[in-house]
């Protein structure tokens, strides 16, 4: 009589599964495979192999810590064909070793499993084993997946690309930023899955949250809530106040490794602090190593409606300097978010593909500070009333802003300004270090008829109330709450402009050098006569710092011009801002908005006009000294200099890179002294292959974000 069958050893075949699975790099020697994509394991028997007929082999694979049949967080097949999702079946059958093919279907939950094996044999007997662990991710290589990206460059850059840019400055001076996404890093995986271990579903009911981790949206949704500390034990917390003495300054960050492997050694204490680049930057970690494809957008003159009736509302003083508003309204200087790939079941067809979800906390969402996942395409087609948080996201790209004069205890309205929110939205370009405007994937061209007709559509949704409610918790973590507080006046559309409404003479400020960190700034402001008429004009002009936010310091400088213009004519009004002068008063953001204010003698009419600046400060060089190889060492040499025409002190480097170094490096420079260049050589060893990014970053007392980047190109070597 023929023994019972009897496992003694598995090969999960790690590393060959990985590789099939683009997970390599997270791993060779642990399992991480995709969703709908099948992987081999092989069962190693004693005395006797499986004979089909006399052994009936069934697979349990279990995620969470309640899993259930009924949920889906438990799956039950057999090599028989049981009616299940998951799938197995024989690819060979030795002697006394089975290999065998299984595959989670494209919608299963993804996370840990445990997969377990029972055999029964046709004596009556059975026995179980357990297998061994695997963690299952979304696949955009599968077509029957809800990430799935048709595109092979694409899912190259926006799932296996491991560092990349972040746009920062203004809209008339964009820099890169270079990060370190480092999503393939060790431990990054376990310290993902923890933070959804963390979310506020999970400690409410974990077998339900489990249960819905299938769902693209879901997950987005539950992690965009976790990067923010604002409700739970998230990983960051925010901090615009300019004081950051008992944590990092956001401008200091250069990649998310230091930041998720700060929150997982404290014991998910959040980390200190982040402003919305550090956010997205971290949440885009996250999704791609989950395996969602996730890009970082940035958007300048970003509009920041907190009373949902598309109106930025911003109030000056009779010196032209922008007042806190009293509205919290606010146009940040630039905002960064993520995109996100998805189809969308839950939204009429065509909304699905890029999603805006925001991890800064600035509005909730069904009582948490979380935002979307908010269909891109629902946004350019005004179509506020598709979940999640879509009239927030419009609002961001497409809100009117209104100037108003506050003078004598009384509001003058000075224009409205329709074209002046949204402006150069940019992502990283695919397989390239080029930006990539996307600015029309968001809206139709400023200022034309049909961007006017979708603004209006959107406004009329809006009072409407057409703005979906909350929904049952179980069901998924749900849209945007309906935000009241518009007022009648400004829910209206703008009325047609009077003939006395009609500007008769231009304003614009010109720089006349690059605006240099440590330099004096050197403008003009140019006034333009465009009537057949003389003009005595007064302009009042002021200078203040402003953090990226939109929130306003106090001014530092004023002037005041009285320029007289012959009809047709326009006159030059040069302008000096002095180093010793604004220094002292710069946020870290480097940001100065300079305004002037203008009134003509015989007419009530004002006109209002500003520039902001960014400071640019000198690059840090990286230079790479002979050839990148695979385990072997590498000197990098890094080159910085002291722009400041005086001392800085508390000065530190920091250098990272994901596959170069395997943590981040930080070398105490000391004091530099004004205008001092120096450089260090560092050392290291490359460990994995390919095209990699070097990220610094120079600090001291005086400045705190002065960076540089390199690409490397890594052999594999021997």
């Amino acid at each position: 009589m023929a023994q019972g069958l009897e496992v003694v050893l598995t090969d999960l075949q790690s590393s060959l599964n990985n590789i099939l699975h683009h997970t390599e790099e997270i791993s060779s020697e642990r399992l991480i495979v995709r969703r709908g994509q099948a992987f081999s394991i092989t069962l190693y028997f004693r005395n006797r192999g499986f004979q089909p007929g006399l052994d009936n082999i069934i697979f349990v694979a279990e995620t969470g810590p309640l899993p259930d049949l009924t949920k889906g967080t438990q799956a039950v097949f057999s090599l028989a064909g049981y009616r299940s999702p998951w799938i197995a079946s024989v690819k060979t059958n030795g002697a006394t070793s089975l290999e065998v093919s299984l595959c989670a279907p494209p919608m299963a939950a993804v996370g840990r499993y445990l997969l377990k094996v029972r055999i029964d044999s046709y004596q009556g007997s059975s026995i179980a084993y357990q297998l061994g662990e695997f963690i299952l991710l979304f696949n955009p290589w599968c077509t029957g997946d809800a990430v799935y990206l048709d595109s092979e460059p694409q899912r190259q850059e926006y799932v296996v690309n491991d560092y990349g840019f972040i746009y920062q400055g203004n809209k008339n001076w964009i820099r890169p930023c270079p990060w370190n996404y480092g999503q393939f890093e060790e431990n990054i995986i376990d310290i993902c899955l923890e933070l959804l271990d963390k979310s506020l579903y999970f400690q409410i009911d974990p077998a339900i949250d489990c249960a819905l981790r299938g769902s693209p949206v879901y997950i987005s949704r539950v992690v965009c809530a976790m990067i923010n500390s604002n409700d739970d034990n998230g990983v960051l917390n925010g901090n615009w106040s300019e004081n950051y003495s008992d944590g990092i300054n956001p401008a200091e960050w250069t990649g998310s490794v230091a930041i998720l492997k700060q929150w997982h050694a404290t014991g998910c204490q959040p980390v200190s602090y982040g402003q919305c680049w550090v956010f997205a930057a971290v949440m885009c970690t996250v999704m791609r190593c989950l395996g969602i494809p996730t890009r970082v957008i940035t958007n300048f003159d970003s509009g920041h409606d907190t009373d949902g009736n598309l109106i930025i509302d911003e109030y000056y003083d009779h010196t032209g300097r922008i007042l806190e508003n009293k509205k919290k309204d606010t146009v940040w200087n630039f905002h960064v978010w993520d995109e996100c790939w998805m189809a969308r079941k839950d939204l009429p067809a065509g909304y699905g593909g890029w999603q805006v979800l925001d991890a800064t906390p600035q509005e909730t969402s069904n009582g948490l500070y979380c935002c979307g996942p908010a269909s891109v395409k629902a946004i350019k087609e005004g179509e506020v009333n598709l979940k999640y948080d879509t009239p927030f996201a419009f609002s961001m790209v497409n809100a009117d802003c209104m100037s108003w004069l506050v003078y004598g205890g009384k509001e003058q309205k000075l224009y409205r300004d329709t074209n002046s929110v949204g402006n150069f939205i940019s992502t990283k370009s695919i397989q390239s270090d080029e930006r990539d405007d996307i600015t029309e994937s968001y809206k139709y061209g400023e200022g034309s008829p049909q961007e006017r007709q979708i603004f209006l559509k959107a406004l009329q949704k809006l009072k409407a109330g057409g703005i979906p409610g909350t929904q049952p918790a179980e069901s998924q973590p749900s849209g945007p709450r309906p935000r009241s507080g518009a007022s009648p006046r400004s829910m209206e559309a703008p009325p047609p402009p009077s003939p006395s409404d009609v500007v008769q003479v231009s304003l614009k400020f010109q720089l006349l050098d690059p605006p240099n960190m440590g330099q004096d700034i050197r403008f003009a402001l140019i006034a333009i006569n465009i009537s057949p008429k003389f003009k005595d004009l007064k302009v009042n002009l002021s200078a203040q710092s402003l953090l990226h936010d939109g929130s306003p310091l106090p001014p530092f400088w004023q002037d005041t011009a009285f320029i007289t213009l012959s009809p047709g004519a326009a006159k030059s009004h040069p302008c000096q801002v002095p180093y010793s002068q604004y220094s002292q008063y710069l946020s870290t953001d480097k940001l100065i908005r300079i305004s002037a204010l203008g009134e003509e003698k015989s007419c009530p009419e004002k006109i209002l006009v500003n520039k902001i600046i960014t400071l640019a400060y000198p690059a840090i060089m990286i230079n790479v000294l002979g050839a990148a190889i695979v385990n072997q060492p590498l000197s990098i040499q890094v080159i910085f200099s002291n722009p400041l025409s005086e001392q800085v002190a508390d000065c530190v480097l920091t250098v990272e890179g994901s596959g170069l170094f395997k943590k981040q490096q930080r070398v105490l420079i000391g004091v530099l002294q004004p205008q001092h260049r120096a450089s260090i050589t560092l050392e290291t060893v490359p460990f994995k292959s390919g095209q990699r990014q070097i990220q610094a970053n120079l600090r001291s007392d005086k400045f705190k974000d002065i960076k540089g980047y390199k690409i490397v190109s890594v052999e594999a070597g021997l």
